[in-house]
């Protein structure tokens, strides 16, 4: 008679909520990268004519995605804590390991890639997920220093300047943006000084703006998306079509399969620009389910780390709510740029568009929130029994 019961008590230590919204956003990318690719991948020879290319690449990452969630949901948050560092360190030397010449691979200008036989491996995106870890773990250990900017600020500062050269060398702008929301974010809900922190963001604001304006491609991003129109057929040409793929979808969309827009007019349309083929064949009522999902887990990231905050763990709660913001974040630029909001970036689309590294670090970053709840549970039930 007890067998049961215990089952089911083993079966309530998980957050289905959290599992069911990662299952939602990736079968959904699944379906909408087939969609978005088929075309190319038919006309591509690299793909060998293939029309499910892309599709089975994508579904052979999301399996592999899922197989790293389970082993890392095995590791408990204590081990996470343990080699944050040495985590951290490893993405440094991966960053500088792809930019040695014959040893990354060079796609659109952009040396981002280390080749790995039939996949290519994308350390900007696991950098993401040490990120979260380090900040949280560097943000914990230096508790009693946050009112300090030698001792609580400054190496962190150090760090994250260090990675954003490793990264602006590629270059990947948009992943040194997501990367500095997590450490922003993770020395706030630490407890920074207040005003090291304003002070933070007016040098952050100055530091864009150098960086926009030393670089001539940065600088040419923003003319074009400042007014797509005027440049059409070339700084605003990505922009423009996906404005065009949004106003065909208008509120219900063309239906599944029925975009233009993707069959060649849209570069890039099953990766960075994968919402706006959304758009055109659901419609605003596509747009509107992908938001309520990413916000749905985003707010469920946090709730998840204010549990680990009133247990007093910390370490877990940090992590958690990073998590959420990368995830958010990443979501909310890439959203900003489908529209028209932001200037054109190369992040993807978290758990939908096309590619291995960042569908196998999103599921990780998901197994350490489920592990992180999954513990907070079993805490709180030790704590009732006692």
């Amino acid at each position: 008679m007890n067998a049961p019961v215990r089952s089911r008590r083993d079966v309530a230590e998980y957050d289905f909520v959290l599992l069911w919204l990662t299952a939602a956003l990736l079968a959904f990318g699944l379906v909408m990268v087939y969609s978005a690719s088929i075309d190319i991948a038919e006309a591509n020879r690299a793909t060998g004519h293939h029309p499910t290319f892309f599709l089975m690449r994508h579904a052979m990452f999301i399996v592999v995605g899922l197989m790293a969630g389970y082993a890392t949901f095995q590791v408990p948050i204590r081990v996470w804590q343990h080699f944050a560092p040495w985590l951290f360190l490893g993405g440094l030397v991966l960053l500088a390991i792809v930019l040695i010449p014959g040893i990354g691979r060079n796609v659109n200008g952009s040396q981002r890639w280390l080749p790995l036989g039939i996949i290519n491996l994308q350390p900007s995106e696991l950098m993401k997920l040490a990120a979260v870890i380090y900040a949280a773990d560097y943000t914990v250990r230096k508790a009693a220093f946050m009112h300090s900017f030698k001792q609580g600020f400054l190496p962190m500062l150090i760090a994250i300047l260090f990675t954003g050269f490793l990264l602006l060398r590629e270059p990947d702008f948009g992943a040194f943006v997501v990367i500095i929301a997590i450490a922003m974010s993770a020395l706030f809900l630490g407890g920074l000084n207040l005003r090291i922190f304003a002070g933070l963001i007016v040098l952050l604001v100055v530091g864009f703006i150098g960086l926009i304006w030393s670089s001539p491609y940065r600088l040419q991003r923003i003319v074009g998306f400042m007014d797509p129109w005027a440049d059409p057929f070339g700084k605003g040409y990505q922009l423009s079509h996906a404005l065009i793929a949004f106003g065909r979808g208008q509120w219900t969309g063309l239906g599944l399969g029925g975009s233009v827009e993707k069959l060649f007019y849209l570069p890039e349309a099953h990766t960075d620009f994968l919402l706006a083929v959304i758009a055109e064949e659901l419609g605003f009522i596509g747009v509107a389910a992908v938001i309520i999902l990413f916000a749905w887990l985003v707010v469920r990231a946090f709730q998840i780390g204010r549990q680990a905050a009133v247990m007093e763990r910390h370490f877990c709660a940090l992590t958690a709510m990073g998590i959420g913001i990368w995830l958010g974040v990443q979501a909310a630029i890439n959203i900003g740029v489908n529209v028209g909001l932001l200037p054109t970036k190369g992040l993807t689309l978290p758990f939908l568009s096309f590619g291995g590294s960042g569908i196998v670090a999103n599921c990780m970053a998901i197994a350490i929130l489920l592990r992180v709840d999954f513990e907070t549970r079993c805490l709180k039930r030790g704590k009732k029994g006692t």
